[in-house]
């Protein structure tokens, strides 16, 4: 009988503690989004990239003085505009949001990119798709290559597709074929 409470009580206390850790992310964070940003070398080119080829929304940036940046620690009080682009989520909730910068008098070097483990720090993007067939079709009309042996079955009627962006950043789509091949 006593065993039977233990495993009771132990049960409780796990559920309790999942309980307690679920409010505590909550507590900390606004929403479940994370924002990513990154720098490109031509902020037009790859605005073009991701609005014409991979169907993003570009919606409202930002432009932060040299002084401010500088003051964050973020540069060496560079000028910032911030282009911002999202996915469109049917639902109206919050998306994460991909703000990209360009930084023409001060270029940064290329990481490594030859495969995803080359360079620490954020590796590649991932996007899921509706409709891989007509991701596909966009990507080969703008002569974007696919790398490797994709679109290959992860699983069901989802294929994976790698390929790069303009400056090398790996982007994964992931989504049914709705042809089923």
């Amino acid at each position: 009988m006593l065993k039977k409470y233990s495993l009771a009580l132990a049960a409780f206390l796990v559920l309790l503690n999942a309980a307690f850790a679920q409010e505590e992310s909550q507590e900390l964070y606004a929403n479940g989004v994370i924002d990513l940003g990154i720098v490109v070398r031509d902020l037009e080119r790859s605005a073009k990239f991701y609005t014409e080829i991979l169907g993003l929304k570009e919606v409202n940036g930002f432009k932060v003085p040299g002084k401010v940046t500088g003051d964050f620690g973020l540069t060496d009080n560079q000028d910032v505009t911030a282009r911002v682009f999202v996915t469109l989520d049917a639902s109206g909730k919050p998306s994460t949001k991909l703000k990209m910068m360009a930084f023409p008098k001060a270029q940064g070097k290329a990481p490594d990119q030859k495969y995803i483990h080359s360079t620490l720090g954020v590796s590649y993007l991932t996007l899921f798709v509706t409709d891989m067939d007509a991701m596909m079709a966009r990507l080969k009309k703008a002569g974007v290559k696919t790398l490797g042996k994709t679109p290959a079955p992860i699983g069901g009627s989802n294929r994976l597709t790698v390929f790069r962006d303009p400056d090398g950043n790996f982007i994964e789509l992931i989504g049914p074929s709705k042809q089923g091949g």
